[in-house]
């Protein structure tokens, strides 16, 4: 059955505009306001602190992206385009500006007075071709844009073509100067918006074609966007991108088998791992790959970075007799606070994850200080530091090669976010090692964390969260609560002449800030929270008696909350109103809306919320599907 495209006349196409994928952005939802005037929307500490990066000279693309993104999520379409005009005009230079005010013009049309919607959306595209015209991200962000239009503007071939030269051209910042997370996700997105295109010209065929590469499931207008290189499913849990093996030289990482990383390192006595995946059998499937792509040579060593579920649990299928498995002597404390996990986090590992397969771990050997390893030719230095996600943390340091494995030193939870582990102080600690090790280049246990954290960012970095932490412990001195010093949104002004240390300190700020003053305070918060538990069901009758014991008072605020993009209230009234009115089918739409927008608002920035929230509404995201073919 051919995939089927939405009316194009033109009342419809200002719905379809602010539905177009942006990279590393989101999908709206496309709702019609709820009547009355929407409360205000809670504070968007990311969007604010995106705009502070973006308005800084020179930005970085991810992070001009991502505050596209947040604008997206958070339907501040006129806000954005006077950010965005404003940059454009402060540095005309940088075609990624006009183009982004051009997308964001192009949202805005049905906000246009009927007459003039035509033209305002000719100049928006306008807008886009000038940009375009300088190649870059900029002809991708057009690419993305026009593939929505209706068919009168006559701009779908136009989209095709940008969207082939996006994924293909060897000049395209898909191809190459892209961070391969980054990239990935925007491939998804042309993809996705190629089948747009293609069914806009009636091209029924080639548009089901590029609908299977994209991975989504269906071209609809109202689905959660596909604009990440990761999947999701029940079954395989979390990936963060299809199953490769990337070399560096001696070294070869495995991605995408499961939810962590596996380095494999070759030496003239054979080969040495560091860390063993999630599950015996991905495990296995990784080092099936490196024998068959790289070297068959017998498995020597397993240097484990850390006790965590995703990086022993797959031993088993590498801890062959003769193989020897090293790690820190602190690994039986990390072991014991994983035992008290009091929950399956079965959507972050899959079906096949065992736990007792992680708390079996035992290394043949341990260390407790600096170490040298000697296999073959190759020197491994062994490292134990506080690390920032776990107090057992050893860098495996190569000096030869001028590379160190992290691990997830650098996670930005800074520990599991379910877990009572990991330490700001550790982490500041482990930057300060690392910065006399010298190392040219990191390997992290996660795609995006060796995106984000390279070895260039860890000066500034360390400066930045160390600002960030004397900053967090003067406001919990004073009293403040939490919400107040997260909404403090500090960016430190060093941050400005770093443009490529800036994502990774957004990405753990939040998380930075909030383990810091959870260990610094008890379970009685400055605010009152904790000295009464209260039941989610006794908030939720406290609720229903303000809505007068109504249901449509529940449904009519939650629906107010969504429409100004507070998703995070929204579902927590959906939530309250269902424990009062369980068979209420318009809350638990409502709280379907609300958690499809959290993982939208989420789905570049977090990932972890992105799984919590996906696992929550039973929506996977399948793999991208990039089989060979035409365009």
């Amino acid at each position: 059955m051919s995939p089927r495209r939405p009316p194009l006349a033109l009342t419809g196409a200002y719905t379809r505009i602010r539905h177009f994928l942006l990279p590393l952005a989101l999908l709206l939802l496309g709702c019609t306001a709820a009547a009355g005037t929407p409360p205000l929307p809670g504070a968007d500490r990311q969007l604010r602190a995106l705009e502070a990066a973006v308005a800084w000279p020179a930005p970085d693309d991810a992070v001009v992206l991502s505050l596209a993104s947040r604008y997206l999520a958070a339907r501040e379409d006129d806000r954005a385009f006077h950010t965005f005009a404003a940059r454009a005009a402060a540095e005309p230079g940088r075609p990624l500006f006009l183009a982004l005010q051009g997308l964001f013009q192009a949202r805005l049309a049905g906000q246009v007075f009927l007459l003039r919607r035509v033209a305002w959306v000719e100049e928006a595209a306008a807008r886009l071709d000038r940009a375009a015209a300088q190649g870059g991200l900029s002809r991708v962000v057009r690419g993305l844009t026009l593939a929505r239009l209706p068919a009168r503007f006559h701009r779908a071939d136009d989209a095709v073509a940008d969207l082939r030269w996006s994924l293909s051209a060897p000049e395209s910042p898909l191809q190459r100067g892209l961070p391969p997370n980054i990239s990935a996700g925007l491939r998804r997105a042309a993809w996705h918006a190629l089948a747009f295109a293609h069914a806009t010209a009636g091209r029924a065929e080639a548009s089901r074609e590029a609908l299977a590469r994209s991975g989504a499931p269906r071209l609809d207008e109202e689905a959660p966007p596909l604009v990440v290189p990761y999947s999701l499913t029940a079954r395989d849990g979390f990936r963060f991108g299809p199953p490769r093996i990337r070399s560096l030289g001696n070294v070869h990482v495995a991605s995408g088998y499961d939810f962590a990383d596996i380095a494999f390192v070759v030496t003239s006595a054979g080969v040495v791992a560091i860390d063993a995946g999630t599950t015996p059998e991905t495990a296995a499937a990784a080092l099936a790959a490196f024998r068959q792509q790289v070297t068959a040579a017998p498995l020597r060593a397993v240097l484990v970075t850390h006790a965590h579920w995703d990086h022993v649990g797959g031993l088993p299928a590498l801890a062959a007799p003769g193989v020897e498995v090293v790690g820190s002597d602190r690994f039986r404390e990390e072991l014991a606070r994983e035992q008290h996990v009091g929950q399956a986090r079965r959507w972050f590992f899959g079906e096949g994850f065992r736990m007792d397969a992680t708390l079996a771990y035992a290394p043949t050997r341990t260390v407790s200080a600096r170490t040298t390893l000697h296999f073959g030719d190759t020197d491994f230095e062994l490292v134990p530091v506080q690390g920032g996600e776990t107090e057992d943390a050893l860098l495996v340091n190569l000096p030869g090669e001028g590379l160190c494995f992290v691990g997830d030193a650098f996670m930005p939870y800074l520990g599991a976010p379910f877990l009572a582990e990991g330490s700001p102080e550790g982490l500041l600690s482990t930057i300060r090692t690392l910065e006399g090790l010298a190392p040219r280049q990191l390997v992290h246990g996660h795609p995006p964390l060796t995106d984000f954290y390279t070895a260039a960012a860890l000066h500034p970095l360390g400066e930045a969260l160390a600002e960030l932490l004397g900053a967090t412990e003067g406001a919990i001195r004073a009293g403040r609560p939490l919400a107040a010093i997260l909404d403090d949104v500090r960016m430190p002004r060093s941050l400005a002449d770093h443009p490529g240390a800036v994502m990774g300190y957004l990405l753990m700020r939040d998380a930075f800030v909030t383990r810091l003053q959870r260990q610094r305070t008890g379970y009685w918060q400055p605010d009152g929270e904790g000295v009464e538990a209260i039941p989610a069901a006794a908030r939720a009758r406290a609720l229903a008696l303000l809505a007068g014991g109504e249901e449509r008072a529940f449904s009519r605020a939650a629906a107010k909350l969504l429409d100004s993009g507070d998703e995070a209230l929204a579902l927590e009234l959906s939530r309250a109103g269902l424990l009062s009115f369980p068979a209420s089918a318009d809350l638990a739409a409502l709280r379907d809306r609300a958690l499809d927008a959290l993982r939208a608002r989420n789905q570049s920035l977090d990932p972890f919320k992105f799984i919590f929230y996906s696992e929550q509404r039973g929506a996977e995201t399948p793999p991208l599907a990039e089989q060979e073919g035409a365009l």
